[in-house]
């Protein structure tokens, strides 16, 4: 093939260009102006969510693991690390990308056949901004282009069924994004495609059966891979220009053919995505709350509840209800409470909240969650099946103790793209999970620069958050 392009060039004819090529210059030509005033709106409200998720996690045991290496190994102190100190690029955007994914309590994208959680691509596009020294609009325009990457490679090369993880779509939005931000040409972003989508294809058993800490990092890898590979365009080494359509290339052994025309992609994608209200897998959201709802409504405890038994969609029945991906009543750590249905739903009946508090190993342990837990049933309903991933349906039956029972159906959540967050509930979720790290004084610096980051450089937020 290259003596072909070669031959090609040398007779005048004009090369094909590939997939990759398409990609990128999909990314060379985004711009701020191109982004609605909604889809900027949604992006800031998306960082502020995310830097909430951060600051909640700076103890978190995996990432204190990853802080000790970097404090070993050092590192030009070129990017913040979010709580404070510096190092070089790279080791940023694994931990800053760390502290955003740990909780499991930032943003989600819903698509046929695939879930993600676009928000994993921030701490490699701050890094590269903070580098650059790049603005606030800058900023803005890479991490959309990471979202719109992601997520429509997720609607249109699902690649969950034949076993790979979705950080595999990820490999390639977050090498968008890095690249966008350094603002690198549509030769060194294909081939920063074509490293990173080439060396970060992961495997689904991340999340199957029992979990580890790798569940919360295989994002934070590879965005930092996503990022080295960027940077090693930017320097001139080059990449598999045929990446997706070559021969043993990312369609024939991963994906499978899919048609994704970039000429005819905006930067709108992340008006699709959704927030979490609970501090659980997003599928779980709409059952949560309406457990919670129900609750309240009839005015029973947790105490009172004999058993609960949930009606969903597939894929939160394969995922978190013990269809494909491991029994999900054996919960002995945090990875795997927070994807088991049966422990959230017990969670929220007996706690009436799902947050980090109810992912301590002193309450997974308790008898009253772990006796619960195994009295809640998922079962997967057909229609609400077909109604997915436009609507969230779940119906919560609760049989009561006394012989009582009661149904709530749902069709959405307050976070779910039929209901998204404002302003508000997303800083009443920043303020909650900050309130322990940082001052008041601080942390309205912080709301107040994120609002603003359209008008201000991506170092005046970092100095914030260091």
């Amino acid at each position: 093939m290259a003596r072909f392009n070669h031959l090609a060039e040398e007779i005048g004819t004009e090369r094909v260009q590939s997939r990759s090529e398409e990609l990128a210059a999909f990314v060379e030509r985004a711009k701020w102006e191109e982004i609605s005033p909604a889809a900027r709106d949604a992006l800031k409200i998306r960082v502020l969510d995310s830097l909430g998720c951060a600051l909640g996690a700076l103890q978190g045991e995996p990432v204190r693991m990853i802080r000790q290496g970097i404090d070993e190994f050092g590192g030009n102190p070129l990017c913040t690390l979010i709580g404070g100190g510096k190092t070089s690029p790279d080791r940023a955007a694994l931990y800053n990308g760390a502290l955003i994914r740990y909780l499991d309590f930032n943003d989600s994208y819903l698509a046929p056949g695939e879930t993600c959680h676009p928000s994993d691509n921030i701490g490699a596009v701050l890094a590269a901004s903070e580098y650059a020294l790049a603005s606030g609009q800058q900023f803005l325009t890479a991490l959309a282009v990471s979202y719109q990457v992601q997520c429509r490679l997720c609607d249109e090369a699902p690649v969950r069924v034949r076993g790979f993880d979705h950080t595999t779509q990820g490999a390639f939005a977050s090498a968008a994004g890095v690249a966008k931000a350094l603002g690198l040409s549509t030769a060194q972003v294909t081939n920063a495609l074509g490293i990173s989508g080439t060396a970060n294809n992961a495997l689904r058993v991340t999340r199957t059966g029992e979990l580890s800490h790798w569940k919360g990092l295989a994002y934070p890898d590879t965005a930092f891979n996503g990022l080295r590979a960027a940077f090693l365009a930017m320097r001139g080494v080059t990449g598999p220009r045929e990446v997706f359509e070559g021969n043993k290339g990312w369609c024939e052994t991963i994906a499978g053919d899919f048609e994704l025309d970039w000429t005819r992609e905006d930067l709108e994608r992340v008006l699709r995505t959704i927030i979490k209200k609970y501090n659980a897998e997003i599928h779980s959201q709409s059952a949560l709350e309406g457990l919670i709802e129900m609750m309240r409504e009839k005015g029973f405890s947790g105490g009172d509840i004999d058993r609960i038994r949930i009606d969903i969609f597939d894929v939160a029945h394969l995922i978190i209800g013990g269809g494909v991906e491991g029994d999900k009543t054996i919960v002995r750590t945090k990875e795997e409470a927070d994807h088991s249905l049966h422990y959230m739903a017990a969670a929220a009946a007996l706690d009436g909240q799902v947050m980090p508090a109810q992912y301590e190993p002193e309450r997974i342990a308790k008898n009253d969650i772990q006796s619960l837990l195994r009295r809640v049933n998922v079962v997967g309903n057909p229609e609400y099946s077909r109604r997915f991933p436009d609507e969230h349906c779940c119906k919560i039956t609760v049989t009561l103790k006394d012989g009582r029972f009661f149904t709530k159906e749902k069709t959405d959540y307050e976070g779910f793209h039929t209901r998204p967050m404002s302003w508000e509930p997303v800083i009443r979720k920043f303020e909650e999970l900050a309130e322990d790290v940082i001052e008041s004084s601080r942390r309205r610096e912080i709301i107040d620069a994120v609002r603003r980051l359209d008008g201000i450089a991506v170092k005046d937020l970092m100095a914030l958050l260091g």
